[in-house]
């Protein structure tokens, strides 16, 4: 007599013995685990001062005060803690824009001030200006960015009212101009995202500007295919103006309004699907912040709480719950930028 069928739960993992490789069960299929080393050095500590090899973040854009775009790009190295250094310029001040990132390459997409669809890179490894890469598909404000090794991602966002389902991507080693990928599950602007080598989340956001509609939605998308993207779960309350990061298997969320300003951070595991869980609180409330990491690290920079902008750059352990301490500030006040590393989650 055979044995009845076993369900495998999903976010289960085995040792593939015909592969030697780690695998993990997405609910439909087993996918292949893969490792985070990125070829980019060890890390000097101390201040910002003495910045040299190592992961390394970006902050590109914004806006300074209630009338002020900047074009300013800092960096930190993220293993240290200090002060950030000037890195360059982006092509044009805006703000409401995202980045994404490869392990050699940093491109920023859309802004505001009108609308836009420009998209510029840096090389993150070097200092210096950004250059043009191609554009948009629409020309979008506050649209969710997230990036694999190979293509950067960028979803919903707004043009004037009107809020956008759209998913656009490029191949960040190529620069050109964006392709359609598929939509979100809910048009909304803002939907803050990260991601593991192979999934892409996106999160929160605004589902309705008038009346103001805050969302809850997690959605995922299968970073090396095309098509929609299908719900993960819930973050803990509605959301809009959180900012997100990630290593390859936690990804985190912090600051943004529920309606009010709020300095929760709450997390995933990217793997499996469900709700978020709190982890813990950032230094302030407010938002839009700024947010990258490394495989150990995120960072949230800068936000706004009325009356104020800052420049404030706080950290935490990923793969541990707390609240964030403080890393150094900016060069300059400012939020609504883009931000982006070399080791992130998705590389």
């Amino acid at each position: 007599m055979s044995l009845p069928p076993v369900e495998i739960p999903s976010g289960a993992m085995r040792f593939n013995s015909d592969s030697y490789k780690l695998e993990y069960y997405d609910g439909s299929q087993w996918l292949q685990v893969s490792t985070f080393s990125p070829n980019i050095g060890i890390a000097t500590a101390g201040s910002s001062a003495s910045l040299g090899a190592g992961p390394r973040g970006l902050w590109g854009g914004g806006r300074t005060d209630a009338s002020v775009k900047t074009n300013t790009i800092d960096y930190v190295n993220i293993s240290s803690t200090g002060n950030a250094v000037d890195f360059g310029d982006l092509t044009l001040a805006r703000r409401r824009m995202q980045a994404c990132s490869s392990s050699t390459r940093g491109v920023w997409g859309g802004g505001y001030d009108p609308d836009l669809s420009t998209m510029d890179f840096v090389t993150i490894s070097s200092t210096g200006n950004a250059a043009s890469f191609g554009n948009l598909t629409i020309a979008r404000r506050t649209a969710g960015s997230l990036s694999s090794s190979t293509r950067g991602i960028w979803s919903g966002g707004s043009v004037g009212p009107l809020v956008q389902n759209v998913i656009d991507y490029v191949t960040i080693a190529t620069a050109a101009s964006a392709v359609d990928f598929g939509d979100l599950t809910v048009a909304r602007d803002g939907p803050n995202g990260f991601s593991s080598p192979t999934r892409g989340i996106f999160a929160g956001g605004i589902s309705n500007p008038s009346p103001l509609t805050d969302s809850n939605i997690i959605d995922y998308i299968t970073i090396s295919t095309l098509g929609n993207a299908t719900d993960f779960g819930d973050l803990t309350v509605t959301s809009r103006n959180c900012t997100a990061c990630s290593n390859p298997i936690r990804g985190v969320w912090g600051g943004g309004y529920t309606p009010t300003a709020v300095n929760t951070i709450q997390y995933i595991t990217i793997a499996t699907l469900g709700n978020a869980v709190k982890f813990g609180d950032l230094t302030r409330a407010g938002g839009p912040m700024q947010a990258c990491a490394s495989s150990t690290r995120g960072l949230w920079a800068g936000g706004y709480l009325a009356p104020n902008t800052t420049n404030i750059i706080d950290y935490v352990t990923i793969m541990t719950q707390g609240n964030a301490v403080d890393f150094g500030d900016l060069t300059v006040i400012r939020h609504a930028g883009g931000a982006c590393s070399n080791a992130h989650g998705g590389l």
